[in-house]
């Protein structure tokens, strides 16, 4: 809802307007409607300040799923919030988490299908507008509080060749833009909201809310949007002296680049396959980690019961880790929790928590967890581990 307040030819300001938020919250329980009680929230919520991984959607493929969100997580060390992926709904997520905004400390997107990022800019657009009735939000930056870092892939380069060749190609001019390049033009796009809001509502200029990161892939592994994953070890992207964050390339299909991270910290270490094939940079990236957030997908589901098309199949295989490859990836890589997110087929109707359970226990020694939207898994407390 967008609504203009004029009081005596004056703009309210933000703070004004939430004043009048709370003078309305006094009035509806004057009248017997009870406002909700955040605080309330918070403590059925739990373990507030426990260091953990909040799954905020575990839905794969860009198709939306009844009962089930996007792909997006998020790390949680202290007061502080770190967001792995973007997908359908993570901004409403994130608050039904009872996440703080103004405690996002880092967004990190493996890769660009549409899945995985079509809620980035929500971030600036939405809580980035200015605090909320319960006085959060993402808030302009300032000298003890930076703007808040993002990093993902930055332009593949190259596209392959389509199979249809009468098929168009969007933006010849640019046909394969970076993270960079989708925030300058998600803000152009909005551009009319975001300068209305900035002359009335006194909102920040979302340019100035992120730092934009694309990665820089080693020279020495050679890859580029025709040698999309090579063998390679981890690099350190990132490290803020609470968490230092690793990337590795891994195999997705067409896609470059895309992108496995892991987490380290004092609280442990965990790693987010992102959307891949088996890998072995995976293995290379998640050795000796407490927990594997990795991708999946049941081919056998899609063989028997739906009877796949043959071309489409082999184009899932080449993308995707079937459940019965990562159990024995996780053994391998000696994880002590593997986390199943991005669930395919993501209908719960149609794959149950057992039957996941059992098919990626195969191979595999340590403990299994099916993921679901807003579950949160407790990470668990270890000496710093160190990559590179």
């Amino acid at each position: 809802m967008c609504i203009d307040f004029e009081v005596a030819q004056a703009e309210v300001s933000r703070r004004g307007l939430l004043r009048i938020g709370g003078g309305l919250a006094v009035g509806a329980s004057a009248t017997g409607l009870s406002a909700p009680s955040y605080a309330q929230a918070a403590v059925s919520a739990g373990h507030r300040h426990d260091p953990r991984v909040v799954l905020l959607g575990v839905a794969g493929g860009p198709p939306p799923e009844i009962g089930r969100a996007g792909i997006s997580s998020a790390l949680v060390i202290g007061d502080r919030v770190y967001v792995i992926d973007c997908g359908r709904g993570a901004v409403t997520q994130y608050a039904q988490a009872r996440l703080k905004f103004k405690n996002l400390r880092g967004i990190f997107v493996t890769h660009l299908h549409a899945d995985h990022v079509i809620d980035f800019y929500d971030f600036a657009a939405l809580p980035g507008f200015g605090v909320n009735d319960s006085n959060d939000g993402i808030l302009a930056p300032t000298a003890t509080q930076p703007a808040i870092p993002v990093f993902g892939p930055g332009r593949a380069g190259g596209l392959p060749p389509a199979d249809d060749p009468s098929l168009p190609t969007i933006a010849p001019d640019m046909p394969t833009p970076g993270i960079a390049d989708l925030f300058r033009l998600q803000t152009e796009a909005f551009a009319y909201s975001t300068n209305l809001f900035m002359r009335r509502a006194g909102i920040p200029d979302p340019r100035t809310l992120f730092d934009i990161h694309e990665i820089d892939n080693p020279v020495a592994a050679g890859a580029d949007w025709t040698n999309r994953a090579p063998d390679m070890d981890p690099f350190v992207i990132f490290d803020d002296g609470f968490v230092k964050v690793s990337a590795v390339l891994v195999p997705h299909g067409p896609v470059f680049p895309s992108y496995a991270y892991r987490f380290d910290s004092e609280e442990g270490s965990v790693v987010f396959s992102g959307d891949t094939a088996a890998s072995q940079n995976v293995v290379r990236l998640a050795q000796g980690a407490d927990m594997l957030v990795h991708e999946v997908i049941d081919f056998k589901f899609y063989v028997d019961f739906l009877g796949l098309d043959p071309s489409l199949l082999q184009h899932l295989l080449r993308s995707h880790t079937d459940v019965f490859e990562l159990g024995p990836l996780a053994e391998q890589a000696g994880v002590e929790r593997l986390v199943l997110n991005h669930l395919v087929p993501a209908d719960p109707r149609l794959m149950s928590d057992h039957t996941w359970r059992k098919n990626a226990r195969r191979g595999y020694s340590g403990r299994v967890i099916v993921g679901d939207d807003l579950m949160s898994v407790p990470m668990r407390k270890r000496r710093r581990t160190v990559i590179g």
